[in-house]
């Protein structure tokens, strides 16, 4: 019995921490919105999380789409990363597809900027290749 209730704790503990890190993206510091885009690419590599992200999916989308569009050169790479787990672990349902089809001309956008950092761009082509194969219903 404690055994599970301390997994519980452990769950609920990750699930605040990373509340915590969606809530930075949106703060003034571009230093404070990287950190937390960092922290949000390691746990969504690390451990499954669909169903904590299901609920917070838009939340995050609409987070990580002005971190692509007001953010420079690290930040647009490290939002496109976290675009790509996000998308792995939304998986192929129409979830999925939300969050690309929300974000893909937001992504486009930046791949054919020339202006952009050649470390967003190359994080947005890889979000854009990765989401397409993962979360895309239109074979187009």
């Amino acid at each position: 019995g404690s055994e599970a209730a301390s997994e519980q704790g452990q769950e609920e503990e990750v699930e605040d921490r990373l509340k915590e890190h969606m809530d930075s993206l949106l703060d003034k510091s571009a230093k404070t919105r990287q950190a937390a885009l960092q922290s949000l690419s390691l746990a969504l590599s690390s451990k499954t999380l669909s169903e904590f992200l299901l609920e917070r999916r838009l939340t995050l989308t609409d987070s990580l789409e002005k971190c692509l569009k007001k953010g420079k050169g690290e930040e647009q790479g490290l939002a496109g990363t976290v675009l790509t787990l996000l998308c792995l672990q939304m998986g192929s349902g129409p979830e999925g597809e939300e969050v690309f089809c929300s974000l893909k001309p937001l992504l486009v956008s930046i791949l054919t900027d020339s202006t952009a950092s050649p470390s967003a761009r190359q994080s947005c082509a890889t979000a854009l290749g990765m989401c397409c194969y993962i979360a895309a219903a239109d074979l187009e």
